[in-house]
């Protein structure tokens, strides 16, 4: 961009003040370059827009306004006094008189009082539901809060769990409060047919490390299977969380492929497992896996034990590695529930050897060291398979330590399970795991519940 250059019209020098002559381009007395000084502005005065009062309808109307007139000076030359705002009459942009002062000032009656004087008990503002002038608080009104996060559901967006109000952002925090919310598996839930399932990090655990899958199928014949895998995390081990859904996913997908094809549910679990085996072995194997949280804390690999259970045919078939359990309970409470799994257990092998008793093996605190898990660095996988063929009705239930922690004998699980759990699986594992969070919660607590039913005919004991 190019300078113009012009003559100054000025009746002193910018610099120095010495008086100029019209036509002079320096100034004879600093020699300052008049011709660098840009001409005045043209002059444009502020122009006042006036507000029409209401019900005018021409510009003499819109000009007729009476300002009041300001006192005199006294003798001694004191200014007038100065007028307060509240003195004088206004009107709003509409052309209406402005709220008055008794009604538009919002004050307290006493200094740490509760409520402003004449504001409605169930809100801001005056009796009469008029707003009190007051600015609007930042945070929602609570007793909004529902209508605000009825409208986000219905509009599709998550609605944060804290407030209640403000919509989940894709990094996983409120727009409206910041708070971060739970993660997807912190707490999950599945109810399929005749089988449910509850999973949820607990109260101490900073992540959930279980994880579960379950399954319909059909045999050969055409009749049902119902599949529940449930995996719990090795904490002491890397990428414990990833562990146990890679032997969830397996396991449940080596089922449903086995089992349509007429393979005896048995050998079909003891094929899941291996499967799952495989499953958490190629973890370890994947390169590049950055250490987790601490740079000096021992890697190892990924580690988890599994637990599952199979009805079809009318027989139930459980399989297991590690301390996650399968429990019996009848329909039928006046019949004794049971335990239908051994813990691959430091406890269990005291009690097996006759060394200890199960009390004093459970309350060591070397009681919860696994003897058997899958992972890479397992000494030797040996799983678990059992049949049976139940005579009666009962509910079947599968869970993680992280329940029978706080439910440890078949007399304390049925106690903990609700009396209507074949009806309402779903419900009942949600109160299961609630037991657990009652009790401490300390850690993940994962529970699948599959309702037996017994036919009318043809039902036996083995």
């Amino acid at each position: 961009m190019s300078q113009s250059h012009q003559q100054a019209s000025l009746p002193g020098c910018p610099s120095c003040e010495e008086p100029l002559e019209s036509g002079d381009l320096f100034c004879g007395g600093c020699g300052y370059d008049l011709s660098a000084v840009p001409s005045p502005p043209a002059d444009r005065p502020t122009v006042a827009i006036t507000v029409p009062a209401q019900g005018a309808g021409s510009p003499e109307a819109a000009g007729a306004v009476e300002w009041p007139r300001a006192s005199a000076t006294d003798s001694s030359d004191v200014p007038a006094p100065t007028h307060r705002p509240a003195d004088l009459p206004g009107v709003d942009s509409g052309g209406r008189p402005l709220p008055t002062a008794d009604r538009a000032a919002v004050r307290f009656d006493e200094p740490g009082s509760g409520s402003p004087k004449g504001a409605a008990p169930d809100g801001p503002g005056d009796a009469s539901g008029e707003a009190s002038g007051d600015f609007e608080l930042a945070a929602p009104d609570p007793r909004t809060a529902e209508h605000a996060a009825a409208g986000a559901s219905a509009a599709g967006a998550k609605v944060c769990v804290a407030c209640r109000s403000g919509r989940v952002d894709t990094d996983g925090y409120c727009e409206n409060c910041g708070h971060a919310q739970p993660r997807e598996r912190d707490h999950m839930e599945q109810e399929l047919g005749a089988v449910a399932a509850v999973s949820d990090r607990g109260l101490r655990h900073h992540r959930n490390e279980d994880a579960f899958a379950v399954s319909c199928t059909a045999l050969p014949d055409g009749s049902p299977a119902v599949v529940a895998i449930v995996c719990d995390g090795v904490s002491s081990a890397s990428r414990p969380d990833e562990a146990s859904a890679a032997a969830a996913a397996a396991a449940n997908e080596s089922l449903l492929e086995s089992l349509p094809r007429g393979s005896h549910p048995q050998q079909a679990m003891h094929e899941a497992i291996m499967a799952a085996s495989e499953a958490v072995n190629a973890l370890a194997q994947e390169p590049g896996q950055a250490l987790e949280h601490d740079q000096h804390r021992h890697q190892n690999a990924p580690a988890c034990t599994l637990v599952g259970a199979i009805m079809a045919g009318g027989l139930l078939i459980i399989g297991w590695v590690g301390d996650s359990r399968v429990y019996w309970i009848p329909e039928d409470r006046s019949q004794p529930p049971a335990r239908l799994t051994e813990d691959d257990s430091w406890a269990a092998q005291m009690v097996a050897a006759g060394l200890m008793n199960e009390a004093e093996a459970y309350a060591d605190e070397r009681a919860h060291a696994i003897t058997g898990w899958l992972g890479a660095d397992a000494y030797e996988l040996e799983p678990h398979t059992a049949s049976f063929k139940p005579d009666r009705a009962g509910l079947v239930v599968v869970c993680t330590d992280g329940l029978w922690n706080y439910a440890e004998s078949p007399a304390e699980m049925a106690a903990a399970v609700p009396s209507d759990a074949c009806e309402r699986p779903l419900h009942s594992a949600q109160v299961l795991v609630g037991h657990a969070l009652d009790g401490g919660g300390h850690d993940n607590v994962t529970v699948a519940l599959l309702p037996f039913a017994i036919a009318a005919r043809g039902a036996g004991s083995a």
